[in-house]
């Protein structure tokens, strides 16, 4: 007689990784968790789905009752489904990521919220599960988007400096990047146009300031 085959029901979670820049760096944000496993340490916001709950939905529940924060849009990043990722049972993540401006973050206070804060990317604590994993992902996929997307604009404010927009690569590429040789290059992808305002500050010489033809996203038509 044929052995039937055992199926197996594995719990399934939503995670996310949020992404701001912040006090010149790229940050991300991670909440103390306060259950077992990894009791008291830190991870990122992520929940059980529940029933007949979709997995943007439960990500979106996660930031909304854990972080206190809400975003517009998330996008899926991979499924991790490693057996031993998680001490109580085969447990699936279902991730995603956004990127945030930091003037956009606000916080909203609740009995739920488990010490949300920003990290550095470069300067990550020990982590809960395999989020270290999941966050260098999300950091890999992050650099490859800006080769072929408009998606910095969501790191930066509706108007802003060429110098801005140059040194927000910098920091999501850790390096330095020659300024003749990016403006050219940015400037050719026709993303950007300039407005008839100029900064002026003390300190430097007034620059002209520039905005994104659109802020919604969308690909290039060739590689930065």
């Amino acid at each position: 007689m044929k052995k039937q085959a055992t199926y197996e029901s594995p719990y399934v979670t939503a995670d996310t990784v949020i992404f701001t820049i912040q006090d010149g760096a790229l940050k991300v944000l991670l909440i103390e968790r306060t259950n077992v496993p990894f009791k008291g340490s830190l991870a990122l916001p992520g929940v059980f789905l529940l029933k007949n709950e979709s997995a943007e939905k439960a990500a979106l529940r996660a930031l909304k009752t854990k972080a206190g924060l809400k975003v517009g849009f998330l996008e899926q990043l991979y499924t991790f489904d490693s057996r031993f990722r998680d001490p109580r049972g085969h447990t699936i993540s279902i991730t995603y990521f956004a990127l945030v401006r930091e003037n956009d973050l606000k916080i909203e206070q609740a009995k739920t919220l488990q010490s949300p804060e920003f990290y550095n990317v470069t300067k990550l604590p020990r982590l809960a599960f395999d989020h270290k994993d999941i966050i260098e992902l999300a950091l890999f996929r992050l650099r490859a988007k800006l080769e072929y997307t408009n998606v910095v604009y969501s790191l930066l404010p509706k108007y802003f400096v060429l110098s801005d927009l140059q040194k927000a690569y910098e920091i999501i590429f850790g390096k330095k990047i020659d300024k003749r040789n990016f403006r050219r290059k940015f400037l050719s992808l026709g993303l950007i146009r300039p407005t008839k305002q100029i900064l002026r500050g003390a300190r430097s010489r007034p620059a002209k300031l520039y905005e994104f033809r659109s802020r919604k996203p969308s690909a290039l038509k060739k590689f930065f």
